[in-house]
């Protein structure tokens, strides 16, 4: 990761919660985090393979929808499901269903319309939910 990516990361700490990422639109969450964090999401907990991919119906969902398509279409052995709409449990199904290595669903739950966010599922036997804490440690 660049170093102005990782001076940048440590000012949007408190977007990386227990559970998922969230936080207000641009000016927390946009479309190079979500870069950046798919990239890992890859690179250090899914590995290759098949990644499910769907966004909620808020208004800045479409534009991170494509940046997480982008970043994760540019690895090499990374074959994208595109879901587009979707809620968070369609989500953990396909995973299973797909033999999915994980998935992203952009969301941020039921925070106010100017927050989004990711939720992440890392696949296999038994679905774990990754963490935003996770990740935060795993790109600094």
């Amino acid at each position: 990761m660049p170093i102005y990516m990782r001076k940048d990361l440590a000012s949007r700490k408190m977007v990386f919660k227990g559970y998922d990422i969230r936080g207000t639109y641009p000016d927390q969450i946009n479309e190079e985090l979500v870069e950046e964090v798919s990239r890992a999401l890859i690179k250090k907990v899914f590995g290759k393979g098949k990644v499910v991919v769907g966004h909620d119906v808020r208004k800045s969902s479409p534009q991170l929808y494509k940046a997480v398509l982008g970043a994760l279409k540019a690895l090499e052995g990374v074959e994208v499901l595109e879901v587009g709409l979707m809620t968070t449990p369609m989500l953990a199904f396909l995973i299973k269903d797909t033999n999915a290595v994980g998935g992203i669903c952009i969301t941020a739950s039921h925070n106010p319309k100017e927050y989004n966010g990711l939720k992440m599922i890392k696949g296999g036997e038994d679905l774990k939910v990754v963490g935003g804490k996770e990740i935060y440690e795993l790109m600094r």
